[in-house]
């Protein structure tokens, strides 16, 4: 994927995780969205097939946005200290940055 697009992305989940605003795993990310704590969830570009269509069709419910990056789970894994495919983002100001950064 484009490198140029990975960091600003690995640097915002870096923050986003050490401010405490990210839920790291399949089962609690979609628990946050059922919840209404997750304003959007972050799959890993090598993400099964299956896990992006349950993300899509929770999220689809539950109005949070599906965000695919350009991270493996191996390099989200090196970020938030556990390999994960699935990331829910709890803050709307992290929320929009990665909206930002990924829909360009």
């Amino acid at each position: 994927m484009n490198s140029e697009k990975k960091r600003p992305t690995a640097d915002l989940l870096t923050i986003c995780i050490k401010a405490g605003r990210a839920v790291k795993g399949f089962d609690s990310a979609m628990d946050a969205v059922r919840e209404g704590k997750a304003f959007c969830v972050l799959t890993a570009a090598d993400a099964s097939t299956k896990t992006l269509k349950e993300v899509d069709f929770v999220c689809g419910r539950y109005d949070a946005v599906h965000l695919r990056t350009e991270l493996a789970k191996d390099e989200m894994g090196r970020i938030c200290g556990k390999e994960t495919a699935v990331i829910a983002v709890c803050d709307k100001g992290f929320a929009d940055g990665f909206i930002k950064r990924i829909q360009k």
